[in-house]
């Protein structure tokens, strides 16, 4: 179950993510920024069996909030979960908002310093690597890179100030 938002972030009810998905309804979700100490930025690629932008790269980890659920919690279980990181300082960014035809929601995004190893859980995430603010920015500036568009809009502009 998805917590439903209202347009001032209200939870309002939930409902199963297959009807969120298809109605395309606001629901609160998590980001991280994840950058290791020489200030590389972890990118990766969405498996094809993702239910939005399949196959697309990200370099941001998270997910939707669950229903009950505390957003600092959900980033947390998130990180976790997709990247295998745990036990790390999280630096609350500002929150957004994001909607398109495919996904509309309230971003509470993050980010974090990850010296560690990274384990991408394989239901999300098929490949993934560190790249260069620099690096990063070119492949945002390539028309045939398919990138999460939330990602770039939400959290774009702060790795273009990175340069």
């Amino acid at each position: 179950m998805v917590a439903i938002l209202s347009a001032g972030n209200a939870v309002i009810g939930a409902q199963p993510r297959s009807v969120m998905r298809r109605d395309n309804l606001r629901h609160a979700a998590t980001g991280v920024l994840v950058r290791n100490p020489a200030g590389d930025i972890y990118v990766h690629r969405r498996t094809a069996t993702k239910d939005v932008y399949p196959s697309y790269y990200d370099f941001m980890a998270g997910g939707v909030v669950a229903a009950g659920e505390d957003p600092y919690d959900a980033v947390v279980r998130e990180l976790a979960e997709e990247l295998g990181i745990s036990g790390v300082e999280l630096v609350k960014l500002p929150e957004g908002d994001y909607a398109d035809d495919n996904t509309t929601y309230h971003a509470y995004l993050y980010s974090c310093v990850w010296d560690g190893p990274i384990q991408h859980q394989p239901s999300e995430v098929a490949w993934g690597a560190w790249m260069s603010p620099a690096e990063l920015i070119a492949k945002l500036d390539d028309p045939s890179w398919p990138v999460m568009p939330d990602t770039a809009a939400l959290i774009g502009p702060l790795v273009r100030s990175f340069r």
